[in-house]
């Protein structure tokens, strides 16, 4: 007989005999539920099924052509004696053996012997054994012809068990099989038959709770059926997986930084992180920390994708190209669309993409009702936003390479939510942005890392380039700030110790332009060194009016700007379209396939910059090109201007490629007054000049007393900060500034009125 054991946890279950304690079985009956019991009775159910027997409800008692088969191959004798039953099943299960005959014999005699203890008399003895061998014939036969093996047979019983039934469970339990009884509406009346739980022990895990009203054999059998198809969509499945989070310090920016070498070394996993950044910690900072976060990432060579407010809903070029056909079953649906799902250069990765294709969508298939055809609408948007973004994303991809998706603004709905969910589970980081606390981002996840700041800002583009960051500055803060940067950077560098630069345009208070136009820029709010790149932070602004009318001062105040950094620009326009230009008739050589054609530039006889570093041509070059892709100037990529910007650009004036020549990134950058006091136009070349002269590191600062526009109607949108700084005058004549003599001392000057400087 085999002894009754307790488990030690429900997979004890699973093992084979000469691997359990004392070598017993298990008979428990579940009368609660948690997760945990759910994966077992899965598991136990396959397992009975295939080795053992499944009973839901009742065991059909023998009807009449049962009892009169037994009769006729058993006759009408009865005993209660080991032999006898030895005997008995001989004839009527032959294929037992003799080890498995003994057990099953003195099993049944041992209840036999309790119920006749029990007050019982023969007939009902003789009627108790007739049940059992048709039992045993008709519904055990596989179980007992497999007692004694390594792999124990299993019986799973669901409903509210019988007393009989009880008594032949009992039987084969002690004669090696493994019982659990599932018992939805709990144990009292088991109880009434076996109150001391002398049969089985009662399964206790912690919070349990009522199964829920779904829950059955049923449920059990459609699940199992479900995963089947499941493993059937996923084909063969990927080596590797993600471990998203699981790693990180949970400081945001920081955590994306993190070297992937240094984020974990299982070969079978991918290190990424998933996070959402709600708020912001610092105004003053913000932007310029996401600045400084993209232009680290590129650095260091990994793969960067950026999205700004929504992505694109995919175009009629994108859906058609998802070969799709009419479905009547979500699964087949599901596995004909992921073989949209190509990355012939790596095998492993696309395994890991079809894995997370199949997860995702069979979530969203859970949703409370949802149709067939809007579940592979869905699957199709999926899929059209997977093959845009694919090849930016995993360009030569091998493991444990991970990539950046950055979305600012948070997800606005359930596609796009669907989108980075699955994105997440690909060799990602995925960050979201949502700086302004009034805006919603409709995602959750349980994989989801969430930081919460208290700050807003209303900010829509994440600042790709430089130019697309407008710093806030406080004038309360301004010499605090400037005090600190000035602290942890003494200024202690090596003369053109950088040789590249990129800008970022400062957004001021007007009375602030006085005291940062004579500051190098390196004391300058969010100056930084990466690498070997430095973030200049420059001036570009408008001055409309003249205080009080005062023209005097006006001038007076314009003089004081006129510093020998500065270049003069008082004839309007500065540039003409009739000018002599070289370049021009060459301009649609210099530019192919939307690059600049650098060697071919500087290997035409007219190319003024040959003379200059190297690291300036590079630097002149390099911000002529971020020009075009921006497209700044409007007309650009649509009527041939960025061919007048090649041009205008190759051709600037002896001076100002001086004044670049002379630029050491780290000190005082050259500085642009431009005075425009007509009705006169300024020219699109003049638009030009700016705005690259901007890109290289210029402060730049426009005088206009007329208030009209000037240099902005070119520009597709707003670099320059307008100040409003008083009255409007008209056909004013610009002086010669050598006349112009400084503001009486103990007055108030035109430039302390403006700009209010404090002493």
């Amino acid at each position: 007989m085999f002894e009754h054991v307790k488990i030690q946890n429900l997979d004890d279950y699973f093992k084979e005999l000469s691997s359990r304690s004392n070598q017993g079985v298990y008979f428990y009956r579940i009368n609660a539920y948690t997760d945990q019991v759910r994966d077992f009775v899965v598991k136990y159910y396959e397992a009975a099924r295939t080795t053992g027997v499944v009973i839901e409800g009742r065991i059909p008692n023998p009807d009449e052509k049962n009892l009169a088969y037994y009769n006729e191959i058993m006759g009408n004798s009865f005993q209660v004696s080991k032999q006898f039953l030895d005997v008995s099943l001989r004839k009527w299960l032959p294929r037992m053996s003799d080890y498995q005959r003994n057990t099953v014999a003195g099993s049944i005699y041992d209840t036999l012997v309790s119920l006749q203890n029990s007050g019982k008399n023969e007939n009902m003895l003789k009627n108790a054994y007739i049940k059992f061998m048709c039992w045993l014939y008709y519904k055990f036969e596989r179980v007992v012809n497999q007692l004694g093996n390594e792999k124990i047979p299993k019986i799973l019983y669901e409903g509210s068990i019988s007393n009989y039934e009880l008594m032949l469970i009992e039987i084969l339990a002690n004669a090696g099989c493994d019982v659990v009884l599932l018992q939805y509406g709990g144990d009292a009346n088991y109880l009434k038959l076996d109150s001391q739980s002398r049969v089985s022990d009662n399964l206790t895990l912690p919070n349990m709770k009522p199964f829920p009203s779904e829950f059955n054999l049923k449920w059990v059998r459609d699940e199992i059926k479900n995963k089947l198809n499941r493993e059937r969509l996923y084909g063969k499945k990927p080596e590797v997986m993600n471990c998203t989070n699981a790693w990180i310090q949970g400081k945001g920016l920081a955590d994306l930084k993190v070297p992937i070498q240094n984020r974990g070394n299982d070969p079978k996993l991918f290190y990424n992180c998933f996070l959402r950044i709600t708020g912001v910690e610092d105004k003053l900072t913000y932007m310029n920390d996401l600045y400084q976060l993209q232009l680290e990432l590129k650095n260091s060579g990994r793969k960067l994708v950026i999205v700004d407010k929504e992505i694109m809903n995919p175009d009629a070029n994108e859906i058609n190209s998802i070969q799709r056909k009419n479905y009547s079953r979500q699964e087949d649906m599901i596995m004909d669309l992921s073989t949209n799902i190509r990355y012939t250069s790596n095998a492993e990765l696309q395994r890991v993409m079809i894995k997370a294709f199949v997860d995702a969508i069979l979530e969203e298939g859970k949703q409370p009702g949802i149709s067939l055809n809007k579940l592979t609408n869905k699957a199709v948007i999926l899929l059209c936003w997977l093959k845009r973004y694919q090849d930016k994303l995993f360009h030569n991809w091998k493991m444990p390479e991970i990539g950046v998706f950055i979305y600012m603004g948070g997800c606005k709905n359930e596609n796009e939510a669907m989108f980075l969910r699955y994105l997440s589970r690909l060799p990602l980081d995925v960050a979201i942005f949502v700086p302004n606390l009034n805006t919603a981002c409709c995602l959750q996840d349980n994989l989801l890392f969430e930081l919460k700041y208290s700050n807003s800002l209303m900010i829509q583009e994440f600042p790709q380039e430089s130019t697309d960051i407008h710093v806030g500055t406080a004038a309360y803060h301004a010499e605090r700030e400037l005090d600190t940067i000035m602290y942890n950077d003494s200024g202690m560098y090596r003369n053109q110790q950088y040789s590249k630069a990129t800008t970022v345009i400062l957004q001021t208070m007007c009375e602030e332009i006085s005291i940062l136009w004579p500051q190098e820029v390196k004391y300058r709010h969010n100056f930084s060194t990466v690498n070997d790149m430095v973030t200049i932070p420059v001036i570009f602004a408008k001055v409309s009016g003249v205080k009080d009318g005062d023209v005097t001062k006006y001038w007076q105040g314009i003089k004081a700007l006129l510093t020998q950094d500065t270049f003069l620009i008082q004839q309007v326009p500065f540039l003409r379209t009739t000018d002599e230009n070289p370049f021009k008739q060459y301009a649609t050589e210099f530019f192919k396939n939307g690059k600049l054609q650098k060697a071919k530039i500087k290997a035409h006889p007219s190319y003024q910059y040959g003379v200059l570093r190297e690291e300036i041509q590079e630097h002149i070059l390099d911000k002529l090109q971020l020009l075009i892709d921006q497209k700044i100037i409007k007309g650009t990529f649509e009527n041939g201007t960025e061919y007048t910007i090649i041009a205008t650009i190759l051709n600037l004036q002896k001076e100002l490629i001086r004044m670049i020549q002379k630029f050491d990134f780290t000190k005082m950058n050259p500085k642009i007054v431009y005075i425009n006091t007509t009705e006169t136009p300024i020219s699109l070349e003049d638009s030009i000049l700016i705005a690259f002269l901007s890109l290289v590191g210029f402060d730049i600062v426009f005088f206009v007393p007329t208030g009209y526009q000037s240099i902005e109607k070119h520009f597709n949108k707003k670099l320059m900060e307008e100040h409003q700084a008083g009255d409007y005058v008209y056909d004013l004549q610009v002086p010669n500034f050598n006349t112009i003599s400084a503001a009486t001392k103990g007055r108030q000057s035109w430039r302390e009125k403006i700009f209010k400087r404090g002493s």
